[in-house]
């Protein structure tokens, strides 16, 4: 089949609301700072009342983020994920309409609103999310079509999709389909709580090689194999995965291919602001060059820099132009 889109990615189509705080916001809203909480309607509706009133709205969702990242790197990008026929919903459909995303999946009727996100972003950049699931959660086997998995070089899906029973036989469809059209399969272990849910979910995925790549940040790794010592995690992540992406923050990143362990630096950032989507955008920089064929070095690097360039301002999206910042370091694009 005819290869027409590098990446698609499947996972939760939600719209973020972003608003600097400071960290005694968290104490007394009794949140866990820089992690994601799960909230009702009404906890929804209330944390927006309390919010700042310099809030940004955002199309977000980790691997929406992640297919933006594809597009803005000059990739072609499609994305599978539930909005209902809202206000949120038109907005986020209409901004990948703009940036010129597949987005064929159906508008969810007679059922709860799109999924939002308060995203709260303390001094330090760290940010700690609050997200009412919505529509996104209906996702379902419907949604996953052949036609699309098969067209594109690689399927990438988020782990936060796991947890409506619906949308995991979606994740399993959507990884047969790509397997069955000789495609790669690739899942983000989205956040340590995620892992700790459903760590031996997640293992069987890995061993049995529905998932071809994994990607993870350093947190995600040690709880997936439940250590302190990412050295351990590494290693066994190194003898159960074909592709494995780790980022470490300040650190920069390593991939895994093979049990061969290649490593680069993070890209300096003058002025970290805010962190939400730095693993969406290495995801976007990695997948895109490793759909091309490029090197893991090479791949590394281009995610690192999409990385770099979101931290630096609010939101999920990178404003930069991605493409001319690669060039300028060098990186093939």
């Amino acid at each position: 089949m005819t290869t027409r889109f590098d990446v698609l990615t499947i996972g939760n189509a939600i719209v973020d609301v972003i608003a600097p705080i400071d960290d005694t916001f968290l104490v007394d809203e009794g949140l866990r700072k820089s992690i994601m909480h799960l909230v009702d309607a009404d906890r929804s509706a209330d944390l927006y009342a309390k919010m700042p009133t310099d809030k940004s709205i955002i199309p977000g969702g980790s691997s929406a983020n992640t297919a933006a990242g594809v597009s803005a790197l000059g990739g072609r990008a499609a994305f599978v994920g539930k909005v209902a026929e809202d206000e949120l919903g038109l907005i986020f459909r209409d901004d990948f309409d703009t940036k010129g995303i597949g987005y064929d999946t159906g508008y969810l009727y007679d059922g709860p609103a799109t999924a939002r996100s308060m995203i709260l972003v303390t001094p330090d950049g760290e940010r700690t999310m609050n997200t009412y699931l919505g529509a996104c959660q209906h996702l379902t086997e419907n949604d996953i079509v052949e036609e699309t998995i098969g067209a594109s070089a690689i399927t990438y899906m988020e782990g936060y999709l796991w947890d409506p029973p619906q949308a995991k036989k979606a994740f399993i469809k959507a990884a047969h389909y790509a397997h069955k059209n000789e495609r790669a399969a690739a899942i983000t272990l989205s956040d340590p709580f995620c892992v700790n849910r459903f760590r031996n979910e997640f293992l069987d995925l890995i061993k049995s090689k529905t998932m071809d790549y994994v990607f993870a940040n350093i947190e995600e790794v040690k709880a997936l194999y439940d250590t302190d010592d990412l050295n351990v995690a590494v290693r066994q992540l190194a003898e159960d995965a074909e592709i494995a992406a780790v980022t470490m923050g300040a650190r920069g990143a390593m991939a895994i291919k093979n049990g061969e362990i290649v490593s680069v630096p993070a890209f300096p950032v003058s002025d970290v602001v805010d962190v939400t989507g730095a693993g969406d955008l290495f995801a976007s920089g990695f997948l895109l060059a490793t759909a091309r064929g490029q090197s893991m070095e090479e791949a590394l690097k281009l995610g690192c820099l999409a990385a770099s360039e979101v931290i630096s301002h609010y939101g999920a999206r990178p404003v930069a132009d991605l493409k001319e910042l690669a060039r300028g370091e060098g990186i093939a694009v």
